[in-house]
């Protein structure tokens, strides 16, 4: 099939396009090149033959060109780690955008339209795993926005094919987001934030390709949400340990308590981001060693036959190969 990839030089977006490409779809990537973490993915792409589309999914013009003659779209194109934007700039990118690129879409013919949205719209982990049926209640503007882009999505669906996919934490090769807790536990400057006992359910990239992919083609997929992480549920600790493991190294064995940290994230983003400047500490960053997500993969696996097959430690042993290969890490 023709395949539109929105997000393109993002860490999932850029890995999925590698993926497609491997099964001979043909695709248009839109993507930006603001980062050097996007810089580096667009040349992984170049040198695969595979060329980048830039400009704002909210003008209709590049969405129109961007859909045209293409049988199905992943939309992962979003707004997300800045910290130093207003609210609007998250529902300009993240609901706008998704209306005028679906609106596009729909215009154009396109069969199906696979959202990318995120767990985060679930806001916190009440203690019973969350899943598909779970009320969602966002803490912040991007999990707000996200929800309310899930929305849009639904609304077109007697118009097109739809589907929508939760992402859980990803990662793997490719990612720059967990570099820094590789690159910490590589040199034995590691401190864990808190009790570490937080809960979370992470997945391999591949893995997670793999199911996107699928919604894209699977008669089953149409209408429905579907939450995608990883198998296993491993504490914050749990999950130092293991990537400690896969680098050769050991686990630190220090903790610090996490209010002092939580008290500076406040008064940073109090006294930084009405001067438009990004805070070193915020709230988000500190939600690795506090927030909990916990998760039923019921749906998916019964559904779409959908199962994440890598075990963490593996996977964390694949991603440890790649950041050494890539000179992120010492040899």
């Amino acid at each position: 099939m023709r395949l539109l990839v929105t997000g393109g030089t993002g860490f999932i977006g850029s890995r999925l396009a590698l993926a497609a490409q491997s099964q001979d779809h043909s695709l248009v990537i839109a993507g930006q090149l603001n980062t050097e973490p996007e810089r580096v993915r667009a040349q992984e792409l170049s040198a695969a033959g595979l060329s980048i589309e830039q400009g704002p999914l909210q003008d209709p013009l590049f969405a129109r060109r961007l859909v045209e003659g293409c049988d199905a779209v992943i939309h992962l194109a979003a707004a997300q780690h800045e910290s130093n934007v207003a609210d609007d700039y998250f529902f300009d990118v993240n609901v706008t955008g998704t209306r005028t690129l679906i609106e596009a879409a729909k215009l154009s013919g396109v069969r199906r339209f696979v959202y990318g949205s995120t767990i985060g719209v679930y806001g916190e982990y009440s203690g019973q795993p969350l899943d598909e049926n779970t009320p969602p209640r966002p803490m912040n503007v991007y999990g707000r926005s996200k929800l309310q882009a899930e929305a849009v999505v639904k609304s077109y669906a007697p118009e097109l094919e739809t589907c929508i996919v939760r992402i859980s934490e990803t990662y793997g090769p490719g990612d720059f987001r967990l570099l820094k807790l590789f690159r910490a536990l590589d040199r034995g400057r590691f401190l864990i934030i808190g009790t570490g006992l937080n809960r979370r359910q992470a997945i391999y990239v591949d893995d997670l390709v793999r199911g996107l992919l699928l919604t894209a083609v699977s008669p089953a997929a149409v209408g429905e949400t579907f939450v995608m992480a990883g198998q296993e549920t491993m504490t914050t600790r749990q999950m130092v340990e293991q990537v400690a493991n896969a680098l050769g190294r050991r686990a630190p064995r220090w903790r610090a308590p996490l209010w002092p940290f939580l008290a500076a994230a406040v008064a940073l983003e109090r006294t930084l981001t009405p001067l438009g400047v990004s805070p070193p500490l915020h709230r988000r960053r500190l939600d690795f060693f506090r927030k909990s997500f916990v998760f039923s993969s019921t749906k998916a696996r019964t559904v779409l036959n959908f199962t994440p097959t890598l075990p963490f430690a593996a996977g964390a042993a694949e991603t440890a190969r790649w950041y050494r290969e890539k000179g992120y890490l010492s040899p």
